[in-house]
C-alpha cells in the first residue's frame, strides 16, 4: 500500500509539473511556438510521458486552462465553489454584484494570459476556436445563474427592464478577459481598479 501510495504522489507530482510547465510556455511563446518537445524538456520528462498523460497538445493546454480557471486541479464544477455559492446566496443585490467582479478577478489573474493563447490562436486553429467556445458557453452558464439569483433580490426588478438572460449578457461582457486583458496588460490598470471599476458597471447598469 505505502508503495501504492508513492507511486501516485509521484505521478501526481509529474502531472503537476507538466501543467506548470506547459502553463509557462504556453503563456511565453503562444500555442505554435510551444512543442510538446519543448513542455517535456523543460519538464524533465520523456515526450511519450506528455502524450501518455494527455494524449494531445490541446488537451494538455485545455487542463492547463481548467486548472488556471479554478485556482487547484479538483474537479469541482465553478458553481459548486465556495465562491460562487456565495454569490447566489448573498440577500443584497449591489453585494452579490460585488461579489461577482471579485470572483471574476481571482479567476482572470490566473486565466486570462492563457485565455489570451486560445483566444488569439483560435481564428488559424479549429480546435482552439472549439475550446474558446466552450469556455465561453461555461462561462455564459454561470453568468445566468448569477443573474437568475439577482433578479428576485430586487423589489423592483432590474433596471432598464433587464430580465435575467439580458443581465447574464451585460455581466459576461463587463467580466470577460475581452475588458480584463486590454485594461491591466494594456493599459497598466491593476487587477484591483479593474475589479473595482466592473464591479460598478454591473450596479449602475442591473440595479435600479
Amino acid at each position: 500500500m505505502a508503495a501504492s501510495l508513492t507511486r501516485a504522489e509521484k505521478a501526481r507530482r509529474t502531472r503537476s509539473r507538466m501543467t506548470d510547465t506547459a502553463a509557462r510556455l504556453f503563456t511565453e511563446h503562444g500555442w505554435t511556438a510551444t512543442t510538446v518537445e519543448d513542455i517535456a524538456r523543460a519538464a524533465e520528462v520523456g515526450v511519450q510521458t506528455v502524450y501518455f498523460t494527455f494524449g494531445t497538445k490541446r488537451a494538455l493546454l485545455k487542463e492547463v486552462l481548467d486548472i488556471a480557471v479554478a485556482g487547484d486541479p479538483d474537479p469541482l464544477a465553478t458553481l459548486q465553489r465556495p465562491w460562487a455559492r456565495a454569490v447566489v446566496d448573498e440577500p443584497d443585490p449591489a453585494a452579490q454584484l460585488r461579489l461577482q467582479a471579485a470572483g471574476a478577478c481571482d479567476i482572470l489573474r490566473r486565466a486570462a494570459p492563457l485565455l489570451e493563447v486560445v483566444r488569439s490562436a483560435a481564428p488559424a486553429e479549429p480546435e482552439l476556436a472549439q475550446l474558446w467556445q466552450t469556455n465561453l458557453e461555461q462561462r455564459h452558464t454561470v453568468q445566468l445563474r448569477f443573474a437568475e439569483a439577482l433578479v428576485p433580490k430586487t423589489a423592483a426588478g432590474l433596471r432598464d427592464g433587464h430580465d435575467a438572460a439580458s443581465a447574464a449578457d451585460i455581466a459576461l461582457t463587463v467580466l470577460g478577459p475581452e475588458t480584463y486583458t486590454p485594461l491591466t496588460a494594456g493599459r497598466g490598470w491593476t487587477p484591483e481598479r479593474w475589479q473595482h471599476w466592473s464591479a460598478d458597471c454591473l450596479v449602475r447598469q442591473l440595479l435600479p
